[in-house]
């Protein structure tokens, strides 16, 4: 008996020493919340799994063995740290960029809390991806975690997709919403991208490059190296001063994520534990009305749901939101208590023909000032046919908007012309016919801006009254031109409809 008791605890043990169990997984962001993934125990604690039938070991083998950590992380800067996995660069550009980052606390601080909400998300999707947890602080490169970000070069979101980038990754970028902002969305795009980049030239510090620069750019370099026989790391590639700067800025905020101590670097407590979670709309909701069902602000809604363009949500074209995690419970038990009545005050409208805004506004019973203002529709620019636009929604219309306006509906705009009345000498034979001709211009215009029929003739060297463009005008050929006001035409009538006021800048 005592010897089958002493195999008994000498196996136990043994299963103790070479046990690791396995990372809960997190299928999507709304699954339950659970212990975070344990991290790989290091190269030189490596669990060792024997092989063939079991044999009990003596005790001096216990310790010997390294043994997986049953505790996770206690926040998540612990859990970052624990999944580096780069190749440390050490250069004075990076000792340049620790400090400018370790004198503005202010700034380090607005930009730590500010990946409070997202953190979580980026790392779990890195370590299922097994891929090296730096790459979570690369938004602080990017954006500094702002996912309303917008360079100059267009490229928008947490990660700084380009628009061409952005669909080639199946970001979707519409009047209702674009995914290069999106949470989710670009995060999958951000990793599937460096994966790729990865992938094509084997090294992290050159896939990070390439992200910066282009895969092509990068590609050319390391060619024109190998050509003349230098290396082709990163560091011994030319290369812009941005991309020069863009790594080394990436392991100056690791050094100071891995020890803030060393930096006097006051780290926001961020838990090990999701932000947020998804939840499924099953009807079109204004966003203030999904905030007041979730408990939050609307400032807080946007803040997770930042590729929202539009005052309205589509279920047919952005069937999923992310609301804080205990918020998400708040908002489906108030949607179901919900009165059902309207959910939404705003639909969509698709324009029939090119039109002004004015007359998209009188259309759609809007003033045209608000019709610009929920639209972000610029001065002095038409509404081209096909466009979709956002409008009030009547108070018995209970259908939500199909599927492919809510998920393709593009606003597209034209440069509305400017014209100026002028006034030009008719030759020999010239009709109001011919004018209209020669002009592109309306036959029944002109003879409505010059109180003749639209079959009259007019006298050689008679001045005839026109109305064009101001660039046309101001290259009428072989022709007396006389500027007048653009705000009224002949005998105090008005001028056509597609001729605003100008601006300062027009005159």
């Amino acid at each position: 008996m005592k010897l089958l008791h002493a195999a008994v605890l000498s196996t136990s043990l043994w299963l103790a020493a070479c046990a690791t169990p396995p990372a809960p997984s997190f299928e999507t962001p709304a699954a339950a919340a659970a212990p975070a993934p344990q991290a790989k125990p290091a190269a030189s604690a490596a669990a060792v799994i024997p092989t063939g039938p079991l044999t009990p070991i003596a005790p001096a083998d216990i310790s010997s063995q390294g043994v997986t950590l049953l505790q996770p992380p206690a926040d998540l800067w612990e859990r970052i740290r624990r999944g580096f996995a780069m190749p440390d660069l050490q250069s004075d550009l990076v000792r340049q960029h620790e400090q400018w980052y370790a004198t503005r606390p202010d700034y380090m601080q607005r930009m730590t809390e500010r990946s409070s909400k997202y953190l979580f998300h980026i790392v779990e999707e890195l370590e299922r991806r097994n891929m090296p947890t730096e790459l979570a602080l690369l938004p602080f490169i990017e954006s500094a975690f702002n996912p309303q970000a917008v360079s100059s070069a267009r490229a928008a979101g947490m990660w700084q997709f380009m628009p061409a980038t952005g669909r080639d990754f199946e970001l979707k970028q519409n009047v209702f919403r674009d995914d290069r902002r999106d949470v989710l969305a670009s995060t999958r795009a951000a990793l599937d991208y460096l994966t790729r980049l990865h992938n094509m030239f084997g090294d992290w510090h050159l896939a990070l490059a390439a992200y910066n620069w282009g895969e092509g750019s990068v590609g050319r370099a390391i060619a024109r190296n190998q050509k003349t026989g230098l290396g082709t790391s990163y560091t011994d590639l030319s290369m812009p001063a941005e991309t020069r700067n863009y790594v080394p800025k990436l392991q100056a905020v690791k050094n100071i994520i891995a020890n803030p101590d060393s930096f006097r670097a006051e780290l926001p407590v961020i838990g090990n534990h999701p932000y947020f979670q998804t939840v499924t709309l099953t009807r079109d909701m204004d966003v203030e009305l999904v905030a007041r069902l979730a408990d939050v602000s609307v400032e807080d809604f946007k803040a997770l749901n930042p590729s929202m363009k539009r005052p309205v949500i589509l279920a047919n074209g952005t069937p999923q939101i992310l609301l804080p995690w205990d918020n998400a419970t708040v908002f489906r038990r108030n949607f179901e208590a919900h009165d059902a009545g309207q959910f939404a005050s705003w639909t969509a409208w698709s324009a029939p023909s090119t039109m002004s805004v004015a007359e998209a506004a009188r259309r759609v019973g809007m003033s045209e000032s608000d019709l610009r203002s929920v639209n972000t529709i610029p001065p002095r620019m038409l509404i081209k046919a096909g466009s979709v636009l956002i409008v009030p929604r009547g108070a018995k219309m209970n259908r939500d908007v199909a599927d492919h306006i809510a998920d393709n509906g593009q606003l597209n705009l034209a440069p509305e012309q400017v014209t100026r009345r002028t006034t030009v000498k008719a030759g020999k034979r010239d009709t109001v016919q011919s004018i209209a001709r020669r002009y592109r211009l309306n036959a029944a215009q002109v003879a409505d801006w010059n109180d003749v029929g639209a079959s009259a003739a007019f006298k050689p060297g008679q001045r005839v009254v026109v109305y064009l463009p101001v660039r046309s005008a101001a290259r009428v050929p072989g022709r007396m031109v006389h500027k007048a006001s653009t705000a009224k035409g002949r005998k105090g009538k008005a001028a056509p409809q597609r001729r605003p006021a100008r601006s300062k800048r027009a005159r």
